[in-house]
């Protein structure tokens, strides 16, 4: 069985040198390591070519963006001969040495096409990165989600997500002009319509920087709406989000994005202006009008 880790970087050389640590570091070593660097810089490639595991380093001119980036560094792997394919971003890494064995021991348990960790604040990590909904209820801590040891249905992809090739081959790759923010969302619909089985192992974890600000509880904290901190992060949220409602399998959410954003901006907010902005980014992506900022 042969196991490939791809990272995705851009201009996070410190970052990139603690996960890859981690990452190469693992208990069951990783059979191959490729990290597709979106700023092409030498001395990321040298910390590539210093890793005590087989490593390819893949430099591109143009930034790709992690959707691009993770699409480039899974078909390499494919290539290679890759049967799982382990996915990691540079600000991120696995909690500990044993991630990758755990993880591995789950999809074997539970006959599983994709299998991740739960994602955690590098920080303080029993706290959540981002809030999970289960049912009605949103989670924010670890121990809030139980003593069992697998969530089937969910996943959070990218950090940590280990995929089978065959998952590969039935979900497909990142979409490259969603460059950022969308595209694990894009994949996991793809990975739901599938059939096949997946899901997070709740007895392991990989930590990332907290993303929990962005979401905005509403409605007594009955739901959440997404508001990012700066403009060039709320363009390609709201413009893909826009896309991906109008995708097969999301179709149904769209009646409930609406309440959402609308009721953030004009009613929490009194912001006409803001709601305009998120619905012009919205129709975009409905559009697929894919400009980069």
């Amino acid at each position: 069985m042969k196991i490939i880790a791809v990272v995705v970087t851009h201009r996070r050389r410190e970052l990139l040198t603690e996960s890859l640590a981690v990452v190469a570091g693992q208990d069951r070593p990783v059979d191959h390591l490729i990290v597709v660097d979106n700023a092409s810089e030498p001395e990321v490639k040298e910390l590539v070519e210093s890793q005590p595991v087989p490593a390819t380093y893949l430099g591109s001119q143009h930034n790709l963006g992690g959707a691009g980036g993770f699409a480039l560094g899974m078909l390499h792997a494919l290539a290679l001969g890759a049967d799982w394919v382990w996915l990691a971003d540079d600000d991120g890494r696995p909690e500990g040495p044993e991630v990758l064995q755990t993880l591995l021991d789950c999809a074997e348990r539970y006959d599983l096409a994709e299998v991740s960790p739960v994602v955690c604040n590098i920080g303080e990590p029993d706290r959540l990165a981002f809030p999970l909904r289960r049912g009605v209820v949103w989670r924010r801590w670890r121990h809030e989600l139980g003593d069992e040891d697998f969530l089937p249905g969910i996943a959070s992809l990218f950090n940590g997500a280990l995929f089978s090739s065959k998952a590969i081959e039935a979900v497909g790759v990142p979409d490259l002009r969603l460059f950022v923010r969308g595209d694990e969302v894009d994949v996991h619909r793809r990975l739901v319509r599938s059939g096949l089985p997946f899901g997070t192992c709740l007895q392991t974890a990989y930590l990332h920087p907290d993303g929990s600000d962005e979401f905005k509880p509403i409605l007594g904290g009955r739901m959440h709406t997404q508001y990012p901190d700066n403009s060039v992060k709320r363009y390609y949220t709201y413009r893909n989000r826009g896309y991906l409602l109008a995708q097969p399998g999301m179709r149904k959410l769209l009646f409930q994005e609406w309440v959402r954003f609308s009721w953030y901006f004009l009613v929490n907010q009194r912001d006409f202006t803001g709601w305009k902005e998120w619905n012009r980014l919205r129709r975009l992506g409905r559009r697929e009008q894919f400009r980069r900022v």
